[in-house]
């Protein structure tokens, strides 16, 4: 088994092949996968094809694919927060921005299971990025909580976030926020900034967090809960404490 497709509403991805041990993400249905190697035949290190992040989940969680069709990438993509799917014909609910994978005229299949959708679902490619339909994505978000490898409403975290939100507006980037920073072109000045830059936020010349601006003074993030603050440009200040929070390092335009 060389290339896998998630076959849950969202995998988790940990650091090492234990379940005791850090969750540093999540895969979510439709996703594909690299097989890198096994162990005790049971878990699997992986190294995911939207983003090359590498981590180990267990082989009950993923089906063997072909590899032309994990490369394959679908554009298709659920796009309510929570949608049922009929698997077998047996249903489960998955997440927003979970991949359609092999998906035609409402039906899909992947290794020996077929699916029915008859959910909200978009093109990714054909998304034309514009504030307004930025803030129809995040904004559903709101209050979602915080939970470190998280990719769903049900627990994300900031660069998580940004990467699942990214991807229904037709982009695909790293995991991290540190390489998340590299990506796009640099903004130079908060003041420039418009609906859609990222923001970067460090510690110690690190970069620990990320969000998404709505303009040059307000951002939305994971930070606790998905929220929206107030930024300048020393930083993020809470709005419900008026403290300072984070310290502005770096402003990326992807779009």
């Amino acid at each position: 088994m060389d290339f896998a497709v998630v076959i849950v509403p969202a995998a988790p991805v940990r650091k090492k092949p234990q379940h005791q041990v850090e969750m540093v993400s999540q895969l979510l249905f439709g996703e594909t996968v690299q097989i890198l190697k096994t162990k005790k035949n049971f878990w699997i290190k992986v190294r995911s094809l939207h983003d090359n992040y590498e981590g180990w989940l267990t082989k009950n969680l993923i089906e063997p694919v072909d590899e032309k069709s994990a490369r394959s990438v679908s554009g298709f993509i659920t796009g309510d927060l929570m949608s049922m799917i009929l698997v077998n014909d047996r249903s489960m609910h998955i997440p927003a921005g979970s991949s359609l994978f092999n998906f035609n005229n409402g039906n899909g299949k992947f290794g020996s299971n077929s699916y029915s959708f008859t959910g909200n679902y978009l093109n990714r490619y054909e998304q034309k990025p514009d504030e307004e339909l930025l803030k129809q994505f995040t904004f559903r978000w709101l209050n979602a909580p915080y939970m470190w490898g998280g990719r769903t409403i049900l627990g994300v975290d900031c660069s998580g976030f940004v990467q699942v939100n990214y991807k229904m507006l037709g982009f695909d980037l790293p995991r991290d926020a540190w390489q998340q920073a590299q990506e796009g072109k640099v903004v130079k000045k908060l003041k420039d900034a418009v609906a859609g830059d990222l923001a970067f936020f460090d510690d110690n010349d690190e970069i620990v967090h990320v969000g998404i601006l709505l303009t040059n003074e307000q951002i939305i993030h994971a930070a606790g809960r998905v929220r929206i603050d107030t930024i300048d440009k020393k930083g993020i200040i809470n709005v419900d404490t008026g403290k300072r929070t984070h310290r502005l390092e770096a402003i990326r335009r992807v779009w």
